[in-house]
């Protein structure tokens, strides 16, 4: 791969060549062409959440907390290197055409490794989840996908929002994240850190609110203090979209676009994805920002086209032709991840449908025959959307009658009239009477659950104001319900939802997140039993709200698995299959220790009569430190296939950094020598037990 150094001279050498204005002017996302020294335009901003996104069509995978509930980094990795390989397809062919616009770039604003800490949040589903230390590899496995290990980065990823940003969308703007150093070292900043040391994420995306006083994208501890001196960044910052506007119009931190544009570019933030840095030439004259300063930001931006070829005719990624674009191996990897990613969450044994048993099925809800709920948000175009009801249709075949109602609307009816929406809901009724089974379809999409003035959700709050199905859907969950016939009830959301009443009366409840545009085919297989569910949850499922503290403390005492006092709905880290897995043994292969990484041998059978996908999951914790989490924390994981009647072993490595505590000054300590390791296929709480009826083995040592 060409060397930094080598990219950078190059930058130097080119940077040295232009104007100061010239200079000034590449430091925007829609940078434009300087034809005297042979530079095309080219612009900064695209995107690659689950696929290509908003530059046509592309292969469409699951969303990312769906990818997430995998725990599957080789395949995350696969995706994403898809990704990268259709986004260089596109880069390719457009720029041929001279069509060099927004959403045609190498650079992708892509993962996000924010944590989701509150089920309200609408951004949540970009995430890989609540935990650190599953996002850090979720993440790292990511950026490699993207990035390639070739002579030239593939494509560049982007680490992203540096930091502490996790809601509300509607207070971003303007609103200051107050969180201790110990929760900054704990769970804020982790995956950003393995992103940048391990994986070597070529940018680094700031947030729109403030952390601690400081705008993320003008602060002076996370940009330079952090990412750039203690991490040792050397990749470029870009600012989110108009953030940058944000110091003078809603932080009130400065009072003019020139001081706040000084500000962003002085603590280290190169590329402005907004119009603020317009005025960076003013700010130049006002004696605000160096000639030096400017230079640098625009060196560091051309160092990454450098490292990323654009300036190669014989780069090895020119030549990717325009026919990856969603072709069959892609597609086949999606299939794959939106099979791995679906959560069962109950089953009373109506799971996998037995055709022979069944006659009629009955296919109702708002979700069951749409194509919104398969996309997510941030996504691309599919040439073909395949619905859950299309899927159940093509695996029950012609010797079962399928009866189809939708129910009712997503949120609200179309129409302000109640009789309307009594007669759809009387509909769905008079389905389930006449159906052996129902197949009930109910959630949300990225109009209810995403960004703050998104494309998919204009000027609207995506957060939820709390975890409860809108109150039409609840309505038809509990009409259906209570004709007496069977409901396998399938969530299509990107969050925890309040599943209460469904645990108590549902017969099966799948949780496929958002699938993928293909994905209603991987459910309907799924669904007959062709496939056995494997994903676990990346989150906590709460009873509701009133077990959460505040949306807007960043206090993680009471949040997520590590620090949750309350019992929880579904805990962080379970999902059942259709078979039975039962741990038979686990052993250390050495004593623990602060010098060198351990690995953990894990023995699994298959007590039951269906071939399997389990995810054996390791958690540690620190019996006698005072700053060890109230609970326990994920360690380790790895997905093993299960033949029915038999045993597997698994070896799992462990980092050591596993054994440090994080002290009140956010420093990793070695504190507490008694530890318990946990390893099993879900948390080791009373509550994944009880649900399972599997315990996790347990190993104690010290060290």
């Amino acid at each position: 791969m060409m060397k930094r150094e080598e990219a950078r001279a190059k930058a130097k050498e080119l940077v040295g060549k232009m104007t100061l204005e010239e200079k000034a002017s590449q430091l925007r996302y829609d940078a434009p062409a300087i034809r005297r020294l042979g530079i095309p335009a080219y612009n900064w901003w695209n995107e690659t959440l689950h696929g290509v996104a908003r530059a046509g069509t592309a292969t469409s995978f699951p969303q990312a907390i769906a990818m997430a509930a995998s725990f599957d980094e080789e395949l995350l990795q696969q995706a994403a290197d898809a990704m990268a390989t259709e986004g260089r397809a596109k880069y390719n062919t457009y720029s041929a055409e001279e069509d060099r616009d927004i959403y045609k770039g190498l650079t992708f604003w892509t993962p996000n490794v924010n944590i989701f800490r509150d089920p309200r949040w609408g951004r949540g589903h970009e995430t890989y989840g609540e935990d650190p230390y599953l996002t850090s590899r979720m993440g790292v496995a990511c950026v490699k996908g993207l990035q390639g290990d070739g002579d030239y980065l593939k494509s560049a990823a982007c680490a992203k929002h540096f930091a502490v940003h996790s809601g509300p969308e509607a207070l971003r703007h303007e609103f200051d994240a107050k969180a201790t150093k110990k929760d900054m070292a704990e769970t804020y900043l982790p995956a950003f850190k393995a992103l940048v040391q391990e994986a070597e994420v070529e940018s680094v995306m700031g947030a729109y609110n403030r952390t601690n006083g400081e705008p993320c994208c003008g602060s002076k501890t996370l940009i330079e203090d952090t990412l750039r001196g203690e991490w040792g960044f050397e990749g470029h910052f870009v600012s989110d979209c108009w953030a940058v506007r944000d110091f003078h119009e809603h932080h009130h931190v400065t009072d003019t676009p020139a001081q706040s544009a000084a500000m962003a570019i002085n603590h280290g933030c190169d590329l402005n994805c907004g119009n603020t840095y317009l005025h960076i030439l003013k700010a130049y004259q006002e004696g605000l920002v160096t000639e030096e300063t400017i230079t640098q930001a625009a060196e560091r931006l051309f160092t990454t086209r450098y490292l990323l070829g654009l300036f190669d005719e014989n780069c090895e990624y020119n030549d990717i032709p325009y026919e990856k674009v969603e072709c069959r191996e892609h597609l086949a990897i999606a299939d794959k991840m939106t099979a791995e990613s679906a959560v069962l969450l109950k089953n009373n044994g109506i799971l996998p449908l037995d055709r022979s048993k069944i006659r009629t099925i009955g296919i109702i809800g708002p979700n069951a025959d749409s194509r919104s709920p398969l996309v997510g948000n941030y996504h691309g175009t599919s040439s073909e959307y395949i619905t859950v009801s299309e899927g159940i249709r093509a695996e029950a075949g012609e010797d079962i009658r399928i009866l189809y109602s939708q129910g009712c609307d997503l949120f609200r009816d179309r129409v302000e009239n109640l009789a309307w929406r009594q007669d759809r809901i009387s509909e769905a009724v008079i389905v389930a009477k006449h159906s052996d089974v129902v197949v009930l379809c109910l959630g949300l999409d990225e109009t209810l659950e995403g960004e703050e003035g998104d494309t998919g959700n204009s000027y609207a709050s995506g957060d939820k104001t709390d975890l409860a199905l809108p109150q039409v859907q609840q309505e038809l969950l509990e009409a259906v319900c209570a004709t007496g016939t069977p409901v396998v009830l399938c969530v299509m959301t990107g969050s925890a939802m309040d599943l209460c009443y469904a645990q108590d009366h549902a017969d099966a409840i799948l949780q496929t997140w958002y699938p993928g545009a293909r994905g209603g085919r991987v459910i309907g297989k799924m669904l007959f039993g062709e496939i056995s569910p494997s994903g676990k949850l990346p989150l906590t499922f709460y009873y509701s709200t009133e077990d959460l503290p505040d949306f807007e403390d960043y206090s993680m005492k009471g949040r997520t698995y590590r620090y949750l006092t309350s019992e929880p709905l579904y805990p962080f880290g379970y999902g059942l299959t259709y078979g039975k897995a039962e741990t038979v043994s686990a052993s250390l292969d050495k004593a623990p220790s602060l010098e060198e990484d351990f690995s953990v041998s894990v023995e699994l059978r298959n007590t039951g009569a269906v071939d399997v996908v389990e995810v054996v999951q390791l958690y540690i914790k620190n019996l006698d430190s005072e700053y060890a989490v109230p609970n326990h924390s994920l360690c380790g994981f790895r997905r093993v296939a299960l033949p029915a009647g038999e045993s597997v072993k698994v070896t799992i490595p462990v980092q050591k950094e596993a054994l440090l505590q994080v002290n009140e000054e956010g420093e990793f300590v070695a504190d507490g020598k008694k530890f318990i390791l946990y390893a099993g296929t879900s948390q080791p709480d009373a509550r994944s037990e009880a649900l399972t009826g599997v315990k996790a083995a347990k190993m104690e040592f010290e060290i």
